[in-house]
């Protein structure tokens, strides 16, 4: 029986059971669509990636036999609609039979049921044999309980996967090393060079500008440094073992104007286009642990498997758990347009400027910058989740739906109202200082709260909880800052919040 089976492109796992053996009767599909290019405005980086890398996996696997029908963006024959090329492909090749690997967001979930339902073949879906976990795992977990705790989560995983665990308990005594990742980088140790590949991707940017599709952001098309082959992401993570890994959690929540990617692996695209797998990354650092055990502190390792094994299956099952109408959370109520320089990185504030335009110029911030710099700010200026959203799935090279949203709406801007984080990530200037140098060199005083030169920061802080204190008064994460501002002089506060608030309406000034 002929088979036509779709690939998608972030479901480019060469070790798929699909992929064990050649078989003649299969033909493999994939295709580059305006649907995926178009549904929100793209980091120009972001698209060459994906095209880069699903170029990458069929031109790999059409050299081990396997046959493949692929569209690229710049084909006159490429129908741009998935239903159709589905359709006119089963038609080429008499295909009996259509299948597909289910996808990771919810749009695609249910476009391709609608598009199943519809075909005249037999169809099947099967799993991408990528994740740790199954889809409702973590809902079925949780069934019954109050609250979704990640730690509960995490601890769980760790056992079921026999991962640092000796005789039931966690290695080293401690199941989390949370407390040992929050040092500020002051110049040392040194920092390895990012591993560089230096792919010319000139021909696929002139295939995305002579499509017209609207992107934004920088890209230099002479070197692209992002790694998009399965032989390149597994040297990426050579790279990170050998030289990254030894100083990885001591400095992973650290900022600096001088360091981009820190001690950092840069995986992240490797893995949420599946690539590479989370096993074969957290085996590998394992791996590299156990062999070196003498010169690299366990703190390190657990602060990196807790990223993956941890935080990132999380919050996949989160997604699968609350879609759809995670997507339409706003707890908070917060409707605010995003300000102009979220697409210029010109601002006079210091952190803003750096991690803005870092997110510009490379496609990529780790989490702090997204979090505590950038999500801080939306939060605290009341931005509308739904442009936060937009913006953050737009503008970071690994950003897919599932894993950017329960970050981003959950995490970072608390619009599902407590369902990934018991208390909104707001702080004050003070926060940033004590992470990074971004304070040293600002236009504005991170110690001052009012005047010209006072951090916005400072007093968006204190608008924002006063704003939302009805939100909070039952929070008991809170009731030490609720606290403090119902001790807070009457005069002080208002003079704050009428600094805030023109901040809040005048953001491009500042």
């Amino acid at each position: 029986m002929k088979v036509l089976r779709l690939i998608l492109g972030d479901q480019l796992n060469q070790n798929h059971s699909w992929f064990n053996e050649v078989d003649e009767n299969v033909t493999y599909l994939m295709a580059e669509m305006r649907q995926e290019t178009d549904y929100v405005k793209h980091h120009i980086q972001k698209i060459t990636a994906f095209f880069l890398a699903m170029r990458s996996f069929s031109d790999e696997l059409s050299k081990k036999g396997h046959h493949f029908i692929y569209y690229k963006i710049s084909d006159n024959n490429n129908l741009h609609d998935l239903e159709k090329i589905i359709q006119k492909n089963i038609e080429a090749t008499s295909a009996a039979k259509f299948e597909y690997q289910l996808p990771d967001e919810y749009r695609l979930d249910i476009q391709l049921k609608g598009i199943c339902k519809r075909l005249k073949t037999e169809t099947a879906s099967v799993d991408t044999e990528h994740f740790y976990t199954t889809r409702y795992e973590l809902k079925n977990f949780f069934e019954g309980k109050k609250q979704l705790i990640m730690e509960n989560f995490y601890r769980m995983m760790r056992k079921k996967h026999d991962i640092m665990i000796v005789g039931g308990q966690p290695e080293g005594g401690k199941w989390n090393f949370d407390h040992s990742n929050r040092k500020k980088w002051k110049g040392t140790p040194g920092i390895p060079k990012a591993l560089t590949f230096g792919q010319d991707a000139h021909k696929v940017v002139d295939e995305i500008n002579s499509a017209a599709i609207v992107s934004f952001g920088e890209i230099d098309t002479t070197k692209f440094n992002w790694p998009t082959s399965r032989e390149d992401c597994l040297a990426t993570l050579n790279y990170f073992c050998e030289n990254l890994l030894v100083h990885f959690g001591d400095y992973q929540d650290a900022l600096h104007t001088e360091e981009k990617f820190l001690f950092h692996s840069r995986l992240s695209f490797a893995m949420n286009t599946k690539i590479i797998a989370p096993k074969e990354v957290i085996n590998a650092v394992l791996d590299h642990y156990y062999e070196h055990s003498s010169q690299i502190d366990i703190s390190q390792v657990e602060g990196f498997i807790r990223q993956i094994l941890g935080w990132r299956e999380y919050m996949r099952g989160i997604y699968w758990k609350e879609m759809p109408e995670y997507a339409q959370m706003n707890s908070l109520e917060n409707k605010n347009p995003l300000p102009d320089f979220f697409w210029t990185g010109k601002t006079k504030m210091n952190c803003l400027k750096h991690a803005i335009g870092q997110s510009l110029d490379e496609a990529y911030a780790h989490h702090i910058q997204r979090l505590m710099i950038i999500g801080n700010y939306a939060l605290l200026t009341q931005i509308d989740p739904d442009e936060v959203d937009k913006w953050y799935l737009g503008v970071y090279i690994d950003a897919i739906q599932w894993v950017e949203i329960t970050n981003t709406r959950g995490m970072s801007q608390f619009a599902d109202g407590g369902i990934v984080a018991t208390k909104p990530y707001v702080s004050s200037a003070n926060y940033i200082n004590k992470m990074g140098n971004y304070c040293t060199k600002c236009d504005y005083s991170h110690t001052k709260k009012i005047g010209e030169n006072a951090c916005p920061f400072n007093s968006l802080y204190w608008n924002f909880l006063d704003e939302k204190k009805e939100h909070f008064n039952n929070n008991n994460r809170m009731a030490m800052m609720m606290n403090l501002l119902h001790k807070k002089d009457k005069d002080e506060l208002q003079e704050l919040k009428n600094r805030a608030q023109d901040i809040i309406k005048n953001p491009d000034i500042y």
